[in-house]
């Protein structure tokens, strides 16, 4: 019993002490704040622990405190390994979102905070990760949290766009918020949104959009969807008054993240009554299938609008085969949805949070224009957490974007020349320019997975030939440069 006490307190509260250890910035070492944040764990605060003298840590010789160079926390270096893979996955998303027709767009990282803090924009809850500064001149500026704040404030800037305007763009955004696994504070987010149309079928296309993007990166994807008309007319219901309505979404929408137990207590201290509470999950925890939960919603919310839309969009995915979940705890809490509303998940990977969300907000643009209407549907698709599961899947192997490898054997001029030649062709070439040997050669090529090389020796050259190695294979053939320029254009 005493054993799993301390398991669960080193599960649940680990990575808490090690944030508020390390965040005192007197450790040389991570390794020394997670010994004592297991230290405090299983003492108690009680325990004492010899810390570090901040004095002592302060005053260490520069050349020392160079040695522990750190990144800002929630951030990470890519390397060239792993850039590979991320730049992969985005092609594969931007191939995806032009098959849909969707076109590029590109908006500044800084944005007038104004802007951000609308009513009309995130809400208050994404306000509080939002990070803030001022220009010179003393104007109050952020960095951008979403990229759907940018592309409203676009649109109202640019009257002459033709509707339905259908774009996407994939660019970092930052948010001051809880670091995990798959959740960091500099990210970068894929964007589709299609401006300018009511019809359910655009919400169906969006859908479309991301079924399609997942199975080409190899995924299994599952896909929630609700509609926030729908939730607010269970809150109604239930009987929460509007302005508890916003708090009260912010708390189911953690539902997904915590038991259920917590989000009660939550809604607990918002000032819900148990009754209403119970009333409320009985109803946005209902089983069964997608249709049997839908025939249930019209018999306790009759007429409403959100599950007229619901069952429209359900009929679309139905025929273009998308497998889903209608989830009625669904609920974003972002305050500039109004309609649809989704997340989803990867199957079989550690990473449990949603890789990908959305819905309508047909609102905000109009909102800040202070006139006319403008539907909208977005998705946006989390890189950091869909490149998490991507490495789960797809060990490196390659470190290097370079194809094939020149190894001249006292041949620099010839081998620069055909070098050149080649990379002409398209085909993505490095050169040996240290005058290793030839065994040297092959295990840096060996070491970054280059799968080709090509030996360049004054015997190959009198016959007008080069020498290519497989490096997989361990295959060597005699080709000349226009042959070795054909086989690899056949790759």
């Amino acid at each position: 019993m005493v054993m799993e006490t301390m398991q669960i307190r080193l599960t649940k509260g680990l990575i808490v002490e090690i944030e508020k250890l390390v965040d005192r910035d007197i450790y040389s070492s991570s390794s020394e704040a997670i010994r004592d944040a297991v230290r405090c764990l299983v003492l108690g605060r009680e325990g004492k622990i010899a810390l570090p003298d901040v004095k002592l840590v302060q005053n260490r010789p520069k050349n020392e405190l160079k040695k522990q160079l750190q990144r800002a926390r929630g951030t990470r270096d890519m390397l060239p390994e792993k850039q590979i893979i991320k730049q992969k996955i985005i092609s594969i998303l931007k191939e995806t979102f032009e098959l849909f027709g969707c076109s590029p767009l590109e908006t500044p990282i800084i944005e007038r905070f104004d802007v951000l803090s609308s009513k009309y924009a995130g809400g208050e809850e994404i306000l509080k990760e939002t990070f803030k500064l001022k220009d010179q001149g003393g104007r109050d500026l952020g960095l951008r949290y979403d990229l759907t704040v940018p592309l409203a404030r676009v649109v109202g800037m640019n009257p002459q766009l033709k509707m339905p305007f259908k774009r996407y763009q994939i660019g970092e955004v930052f948010r001051d918020g809880p670091i995990s696994l798959g959740r960091y504070r500099q990210f970068i987010q894929c964007d589709v949104d299609i401006i300018g149309c009511k019809d359910m079928t655009i919400d169906a296309e969006c859908i479309n959009i991301v079924s399609t993007a997942f199975k080409k990166l190899g995924f299994i994807a599952e896909i929630k969807l609700n509609n926030r008309k729908i939730l607010n007319a269970i809150l109604e219901k239930v009987g929460i008054k509007d302005n508890k309505k916003d708090q009260v979404i912010l708390s189911i929408d953690k539902l997904e993240k915590f038991d259920k137990e917590t989000v009660i207590n939550e809604l607990k201290q918002k000032g819900l009554s148990e009754k209403t509470i119970n009333e409320l999950m009985d109803i946005i925890t209902m089983e069964g299938k997608n249709e049997e939960r839908l025939n249930k919603l019209k018999k306790l919310i009759p007429d409403n609008e959100g599950l007229k839309e619901i069952e429209e969009l359900m009929n679309y995915l139905n025929l273009l085969d998308i497998n889903f979940t209608f989830d009625v705890s669904l609920a974003r809490g972002l305050s500039y949805y109004t309609g649809t509303v989704f997340e989803t998940f990867i199957k079989n990977t550690k990473i449990k949070s949603a890789v990908c969300s959305g819905g309508r907000w047909d609102k905000m643009i109009g909102e800040f224009l202070g006139k006319g209407e403008y539907p909208a549907m977005g998705i946006s698709f989390g890189l950091e957490r869909i490149f998490d599961a991507y490495l789960e899947k797809n060990p490196v192997k390659q470190k290097t974007v370079t194809k094939l490898f020149i190894i001249p054997i006292g041949t620099l001029n010839q081998s620069l020349k055909i070098a050149k030649q080649l990379r002409e062709a398209g085909i993505k070439v490095d050169i040996d320019l240290t005058g290793r040997g030839p065994s040297k050669n092959l295990k840096y090529a060996n070491s970054l997975g280059i799968p080709y090389v090509l030996f360049i020796g004054e015997d190959e050259l009198k016959q007008n030939k080069v020498k290519l190695k497989d490096m997989e294979k361990g295959e060597e053939n005699l080709f000349n440069v226009e042959e070795v320029i054909k086989y690899f254009k056949k790759q």
